[in-house]
């Protein structure tokens, strides 16, 4: 059974940085393509990033401000975020699938094990 287990949302002013954890059980990262999402209330989840075991892929408005990674000794993956911006108060879910990533996007429709979601909020 596949479990995501994210943590370390909050609440930041415009400008500032916050990590995000997930931790996954019953998958190895490793060997998975894991990813970011968010959803703002009333709009669609978007995929922010993802990660494979060769290379990373962020959406357009998080480029050069987010980063991914993952350790893979304790399975768990992150997102760093930086300069925050108000646009980026959503509620955020990693997301998981086996085997590699679709080159060039996050999505939405690869991934079949999701976490539960933890809330950002960025005020200005």
């Amino acid at each position: 059974q596949v479990q995501l287990v994210e943590s370390g949302g909050g609440s930041v002013q415009a400008g500032g940085s916050l990590s995000l954890s997930c931790r996954a059980s019953g998958i190895p990262i490793s060997t998975a393509c894991m990813a970011w999402f968010r959803q703002a209330p009333g709009k669609e989840r978007e995929g922010v990033a993802h990660i494979t075991s060769a290379s990373t892929f962020y959406a357009d408005s998080v480029k050069g401000r987010f980063t991914i990674s993952r350790a893979n000794s304790k399975n768990t993956l992150y997102l760093q975020m930086n300069s925050l911006k108000p646009e980026a108060t959503a509620m955020y879910y990693c997301a998981a699938k086996r085997g590699p990533c679709t080159a060039g996007i996050v999505w939405l429709p690869d991934f079949n094990y999701w976490g539960q979601g933890t809330q950002v909020t960025v005020s200005s």
